[in-house]
């Protein structure tokens, strides 16, 4: 008798397949899923594509993922709706970059080797945080230098 979590993995795994490369594209070795066709409508597609995504971070969290997973899960997700928002060229990223099944191998990855999958999602969850406050800072002094620049022309 196989186990629940089995289960569970083998249904993500078929859903982000679904979503993410279930279409091949004739004369190329390359693939697209549903979610890249319904990006195609835009905004409700990007929306609808987003909400599909977070279906599997949902069951990565009733199975016990950590939060650090979770985070990068996530990030996966809101990467791909925001930048799929963006009128073809959003599409094609979509299509290419596959959040579902970079998060399907996240969830694997950590139900078969936590420590390791851990490590490695701290460390981005760190350096996502590390990179926007370098931007956020970066941000605000630019914004500070115009405003002084300004300020001095009038």
């Amino acid at each position: 008798m196989r186990q629940p979590t089995q289960e569970v993995r083998e249904r993500l795994s078929r859903l982000a397949w679904l979503l993410d490369s279930s279409i091949p594209i004739p004369g190329t070795g390359f693939s697209i899923g549903l979610e890249a066709l319904i990006g195609l409508f835009p905004v409700v597609g990007d929306l609808a594509g987003v909400l599909l995504s977070s279906y599997i971070l949902k069951e990565a969290a009733a199975l016990g993922v950590s939060r650090s997973i979770l985070a990068r899960m996530a990030f996966n997700v809101a990467l791909e709706g925001l930048v799929g928002m963006t009128p073809f060229a959003g599409d094609v990223f979509d299509a290419a970059y596959k959040a579902n099944q970079r998060n399907v191998r996240l969830l694997n990855d950590y139900l078969d080797r936590p420590a390791e999958a851990l490590r490695a999602s701290r460390l981005f969850v760190a350096s996502l945080v590390a990179g926007t406050v370098v931007f956020l800072v970066v941000t605000g002094a630019a914004g500070f230098l115009v405003a002084r620049w300004i300020w001095t022309l009038l």
